[in-house]
């Protein structure tokens, strides 16, 4: 029996092209006006170009979202290359969206974001790892105004800094839970200046939304100025701008807003930009390489980060709403591991057939299917196909998707990269050309934000009620009355349950949210929601992938997956 190849042993025998070759697939003229290669397979695209795709009439826009993820994977990255791949089998202009990898995870315990088998985006070490730099640009940008603000304060503090009222932490793209709580100041010239602090993770920076947010330098510059760092003595909100860190703040984004390209294995254009956590931020790539794609080509591929209840929740009712855009098609990832285990099947155990765990592990993309249709949307259903896979459980699933009146499609993508989900790319087509989808958001700006939290918490997560204590309730009040309170909410809890509670699988209902915290990220124009003991500085496992990172004999690297 031959070995099976590991994911980074596939991308390091990839035949990469020269990226112009790539970009001209979807008619980029190769010029240096036009974009700017970082390496040969690698190239940032230029905003005088981006400002001439204005025009443009847009593509359709195919969301790829899952099931709740559990341990034994979904492959929602790997299906949105393997799709966009399909796509350009069949002989459309196609492109892939998806976000930037963090260190994090990268180095923790989730992994890359590449994508897998024969359905990645390369080079996958470079993407990653580094990439073209622009995590490192976000985490620099933030923490220059964690600098600002300390050193107002050591020079005298004429805007009346509360300190106490500081809601600024600092951000590093590394898994650590040892700097969640921080004490600074303790000696030297500054001891005078004591005071609590803290660290998130950079995909948490409210700097990451607005980078993902905004549709050019412009639109950049005045979301960072309206972020609010802190509070003074009297309680009024304190902004960048009132430290004039918007300024200085954008020229280290500069180069980091222009949008990625690279290439999958089979060489079709991917974007890859940007990169909020879908459990503690947004979680979807920056509205600069949607809208790019979607003038380039006729039919983008994009993804939401972990389930639908988190990623495509906040892919509709804020990257939609903040960017007018409108999807064409929704594919909700399933793999029939992952079913069984929302039918209470151990990990160890999922080698073996269980037709009565699976039928029971149904009931969560039943509710993910509904959550979708909510928005207006059809779903198509994709069966990540894994090699265990018995024929006897994949009719189970064809035959509760067809029940269901569900498009449904068996994907060996991994396997077989785009030819083995042609299928699916041809029922995308159908989806978009149908124009069945009568997209609509979960709720109106107007509606208060106690309203929108409880709406979301009922409606997507099926909970009977959600609770905070008065200081939350308090804070709520603050926002609104600061004008605050259209605002769309991104709820941050776990991805692995519909409920606040990470070991309940399948479909809770009748559960309780607790609001532990409320954070305006008045920059990013949303309110972060944290329930539960989500944290936004993730710590390592027992066993951290870096265990296993290495370079070889050759001096390549190995273990990242």
């Amino acid at each position: 029996m031959a070995k099976i190849k590991s994911d980074i042993e596939i991308a390091q025998k990839a035949k990469m092209k020269p990226i112009s070759k790539v970009l001209s697939k979807i008619n980029v003229p190769d010029k240096s006006s036009v974009f700017s290669p970082m390496g040969r397979h690698i190239a940032k695209i230029n905003f005088d170009f981006l400002d001439k795709l204005k025009k443009k009439k847009n593509g359709n826009l195919i969301l790829v979202t899952a099931i709740t993820p559990t341990p034994a994977g979904e492959g929602k990255t790997t299906t949105s290359v393997g799709l966009n791949d399909g796509l350009n089998k069949i002989g459309k202009k196609s492109i892939v969206c998806l976000r930037e990898p963090s260190l994090g995870p990268s180095f923790g315990m989730k992994g890359g974001a590449a994508g897998g088998g024969y359905s990645q985006v390369v080079p996958m070490e470079q993407i990653n790892l580094h990439f073209t730099g622009d995590f490192h640009a976000i985490t620099s940008a933030h923490n220059l105004l964690s600098a600002m603000i300390d050193n107002h304060i050591y020079w005298g503090n004429k805007l009346e800094i509360d300190e106490k009222k500081i809601v600024w932490k600092r951000v590093m793209d590394m898994n650590d839970r040892a700097l969640r709580f921080i004490d600074i100041n303790t000696s030297g010239v500054a001891k005078n200046f004591k005071r609590f602090d803290g660290f998130d993770i950079t995909v948490a920076s409210e700097v990451m939304a607005i980078f993902c947010l905004s549709n050019d330098l412009k639109d950049l510059e005045k979301k960072i100025g309206n972020i609010t760092f802190a509070y003074n003595k009297n309680g009024d909100p304190l902004y960048a701008r009132d430290l004039k860190a918007h300024g200085p703040m954008t020229v280290l984004l500069k180069e980091a807003l222009r949008p990625n390209v690279t290439q999958s294995l089979e060489n079709n254009p991917a974007i890859i930009h940007g990169g909020p956590f879908a459990n503690i931020a947004h979680g979807c790539n920056s509205v600069i390489a949607t809208k790019t794609a979607l003038k380039l080509a006729d039919y983008v591929v994009t993804e939401a980060g972990f389930g639908a209840d988190l990623g495509a929740e906040k892919f509709f009712n804020i990257k939609c709403r903040k960017a007018g855009l409108t999807p064409s098609c929704v594919v909700i990832v399933a793999t029939i591991r992952a079913l069984k285990m929302h039918g209470d099947v151990k990990k160890e155990d999922l080698k073996k057939e269980n037709i009565p765990a699976l039928n029971k592990g149904l009931i969560n993309l039943e509710r993910h299917i509904i959550n979708i249709k909510k928005f207006g949307l059809e779903p198509i259903v994709a069966i990540n196909h894994f090699k265990l896979d018995t024929k006897e459980e994949v009719k189970t699933v064809l035959k509760f998707c067809n029940k269901n009146k569900v498009e449904v499609s068996e994907c060996k993508h991994w396997a077989k990269g785009g030819n083995g989900i042609r299928d699916l790319a041809k029922k995308v087509v159908k989806m978009c050309k149908q124009k069945k989808n009568k997209f609509n958001f979960l709720y109106k700006n107007e509606l208060n934000l106690w309203d929108k939290i409880e709406l979301i918490a009922k409606q997507i997560y099926k909970a009977n009620k959600i609770t905070a204590n008065d200081e939350v309730k308090k804070q709520i009040e603050i926002f609104e009355s600061n004008g605050h309170g259209h605002l769309p909410v991104c709820i941050a809890k776990t991805q692995y349950s519909f409920s606040t509670d990470p070991k309940i699988k399948g479909a809770p209902s009748d559960h309780e949210v607790p609001i532990r915290e409320v954070r305006l990220s008045s920059g990013a124009e949303f309110v972060v929601v944290v329930c539960g003991s989500i944290m936004t500085m993730p710590g390592l496992p027992k066993v951290p992938a870096a265990d296993y990172i290495r370079l070889n004999k050759n001096g390549d690297i190995e273990g990242l997956f």
